[in-house]
C-alpha cells in the first residue's frame, strides 16, 4: 500500500507500477464500471480488485459514484497530468541528448571519410 503521505506524484506513479492497475485505467477510459464488471477480464478475486481500486483512488486516478444500489467506478484522468509533464521534462532531456549525440556520430563520419579520402590519394 501507498503511504497516505506521500507525494501526489509518487501515487500515481506507484498506482501505475503494476501491471492489473494499468488495465484497470486502460478499462475505465472506455467508460465507468462496477468492481464486479472488473473482476470479469482477470483471473483475480473480487477483493483483490477492491484492493486495486483502493490504491488507484488513493492517487486520484478513479472515483466511485453512487447510482441506486452500484457504485460505478469512474476513471479521474488529471492527475495524469502532472505524470506527463514530470516525464515531459525528462522527454526533452533525452531529446536534446540525443541531438547531441547524434551530431557527434555525424562529426566522427564525416571525420573518417575525410581520412578515408586522404589514404586513398596517397
Amino acid at each position: 500500500m501507498i503511504p497516505a503521505t506521500a507525494d501526489p506524484l509518487d501515487r500515481v506513479f506507484a498506482a501505475l507500477a503494476d501491471p492489473t492497475r494499468r488495465a484497470i485505467l486502460a478499462r475505465l477510459s472506455t467508460g465507468e464500471a462496477t468492481v464486479n464488471e472488473l473482476v470479469t477480464p482477470f483471473d483475480l478475486s473480487q477483493p483483490t480488485i477492491s484492493k486495486h481500486l483502493k490504491v488507484l483512488e488513493s492517487a486520484g486516478l478513479v472515483s466511485r459514484g453512487r447510482e441506486a444500489q452500484f457504485r460505478p467506478v469512474r476513471l479521474n484522468a488529471a492527475p495524469l497530468a502532472g505524470a506527463a509533464q514530470w516525464l515531459g521534462d525528462y522527454r526533452r532531456f533525452w531529446a536534446e541528448s540525443l541531438d547531441q549525440l547524434d551530431a557527434y556520430v555525424k562529426d566522427l563520419q564525416q571525420k573518417e571519410k575525410r581520412r578515408e579520402s586522404k589514404q586513398k590519394r596517397k
